[in-house]
């Protein structure tokens, strides 16, 4: 949500994700689709590899860590 928020990521991949994640039964992980990208990940609705995004605000560099960290 804050990638998104901050223009990290277009409204258009959003939607994208949305649609991807509500065919799964699953509409309200479409923000975390941004990082979570292996397929366990998706159907799973876990974190399990870790992953980064970076990008720039007028004002800021932003790095986005998500690692797993529950069992």
């Amino acid at each position: 949500h804050l990638i998104y928020k901050c223009g990290g990521i277009d409204q258009r991949t959003i939607e994208k994700f949305e649609k991807e994640a509500e065919e799964l039964g699953k509409k309200s992980f479409k923000y975390a689709w941004v990082l979570d990208k292996l397929k366990a990940e998706r159907e799973r609705g876990i974190t399990i590899d870790i992953a980064l995004w970076k990008f720039e605000t007028p004002k800021y560099n932003v790095t986005v860590i998500d690692a797993p960290g529950h069992r």
